[in-house]
């Protein structure tokens, strides 16, 4: 299988609106199995007095996420799509690292439940981050490297949230995924009796 990752630094749900039929064409000769979303952490900060910023209103964010649900599920009757909902924020630790906060926990929260209650309307498998990575009594220290981005240990934890999803559909496991290339080989290594050890398995 090839993975094709796209992410864009400081991006919402209106400007992925603006480059949606680039990236993903409905008129693209192969398309994908499946497209994991995730768009709410930067909509879901604070409105700037301006009116500049990633910030995006919770209706347009919903209508958003709505019409990229609706052109993905558009693209092949193949084509799975999961949603990934707002993830928590640790304001106590992005206080520290740039002296203001302009995102709180309780607003990623209703951006998460808002994505959450859209999936299910729109029958798209959705994980709920913000419930997730607070189970772990220590996420606070451990899942985030400045309060928003992930460390390793949180990127690990959506990880296995993603695996979990892929385990309820069959078809997304990637044991049922066809192989390019034949597995056994002359070239797999051997164990101490001689058999072939292949390492794929």
């Amino acid at each position: 299988a090839d993975i094709i990752l796209r992410g864009y630094a400081g991006w919402n749900s209106r400007r992925a609106l603006e480059v949606l039929d680039k990236v993903f064409p409905k008129d693209a000769a192969v398309q994908p199995s499946l497209v994991i979303v995730y768009f709410g952490g930067n909509d879901s900060t604070e409105p700037d007095p301006s009116g500049l910023g990633p910030h995006v209103p919770l209706p347009e964010y919903v209508e958003n996420m709505k019409k990229i649900a609706m052109h993905l599920k558009g693209l092949s009757e193949n084509t799975h799509v999961m949603f990934l909902s707002t993830p928590p924020v640790n304001e106590e630790q992005i206080l520290e690292g740039v002296g203001k906060c302009c995102r709180t926990n309780e607003g990623c929260r209703i951006y998460s439940e808002a994505c959450l209650k859209l999936c299910q309307e729109v029958d798209i498998k959705c994980i709920d981050l913000w419930t997730a990575i607070q189970q772990r009594d220590d996420w606070k220290t451990v899942c985030f490297t400045d309060g928003i981005h992930l460390s390793s240990e949180g990127s690990k934890l959506v990880g296995e949230e993603i695996l979990k999803a892929l385990a309820e559909e069959p078809s997304l496991c990637w044991r049922s995924l066809p192989t390019e290339f034949d597995e056994d080989s002359v070239f797999d290594l051997v164990d101490e009796e001689g058999k072939d050890i292949n390492i794929s398995n």
